[in-house]
């Protein structure tokens, strides 16, 4: 029992996940870690100014909406954090020094600075088990029901990352099974290419951005992928409806190779 001061979430503020198409017929099952910039009431703006608090270091701009643009063409399970991961980032496991960043890019984050290990295990048990456990029993429904998986993250970044500007628009990452990532890679190969696409880029393993990939995909056997897009081209409905529907295309073409 988390002692009231550590409490996270008030009753009011709900789940910290939400689930959409929970019956979705398609093997993916589509994961978006940072869905939301949403800060739990008792945090307050955690010192943070409204530039920061609407800014990269909050959430994946646009990511949540591509998500739910392939969740909704596919007929594809969603499920998503519907709290900051400036609380906790649900792609960190809990003794990951980012998983409650003191500092995120170039901003210093005063209510995540020296937090008593009675916090981090509050904030742990009040967002991060929970969506992963949500994750988890989705997949042994699937399982009983005889429900193929591919895992599926959506995240975006950001065009400038510390004064250097990213050229990549789409980056298609993944960790030691890169069986569904090679099938998307040679989706986007196909014609003239809309968007510059690289592997392992901007991130890769190195970064430990594959948590949430090696916890749901490799630990299962499950073909697996992490989406990476540049917040620049989804930054608007337009462009979310462009990049989702870019991305269901090549989706559906790996899923069906």
């Amino acid at each position: 029992m988390v002692p009231a001061q550590f409490k996270v979430l008030s009753e009011a503020e709900g789940a910290c996940v939400s689930v959409e198409r929970p019956n979705g017929k398609s093997p993916l099952l589509v994961i978006c870690e940072h869905a939301s910039r949403l800060l739990p009431e008792r945090y307050g703006t955690l010192g943070l100014s409204g530039e920061a608090l609407e800014s990269h270091i909050a959430w994946d701009p646009g990511a949540l909406a591509v998500a739910r643009g392939i969740s909704e063409a596919l007929d594809a399970t969603l499920i998503y954090q519907r709290f900051s991961r400036l609380i906790y980032d649900c792609n960190r496991p809990p003794e990951s020094p980012g998983a409650m960043p003191a500092r995120s890019e170039i901003y210093e984050i005063p209510g995540n600075a020296h937090l008593s290990a009675e916090e981090r295990r509050a904030r742990a048990e009040a967002l991060y088990i929970p969506f992963h456990d949500a994750i988890r029993a989705m997949i042994r429904n699937r399982k009983a029901r005889g429900q193929e998986t591919v895992i599926a993250t959506v995240h975006s970044f950001t065009p400038v990352y510390h004064d250097k500007t990213r050229a990549v628009e789409i980056g298609i990452l993944h960790d030691e099974d890169s069986r569904f990532a090679d099938s998307v890679l040679n989706a986007a190969s196909t014609g003239s290419p809309l968007y510059k696409i690289e592997r392992n880029e901007p991130y890769g393993p190195a970064d430990g951005v594959t948590h949430t990939l090696i916890l749901h995909g490799l630990s299962n056997g499950f073909r697996n992928v992490m989406i990476e897009v540049r917040n620049d081209l989804i930054s608007d409905e337009d462009g979310q409806g462009v990049m989702a529907d870019y991305l269901t295309g090549l989706l559906q073409q790996s899923l069906d190779a």
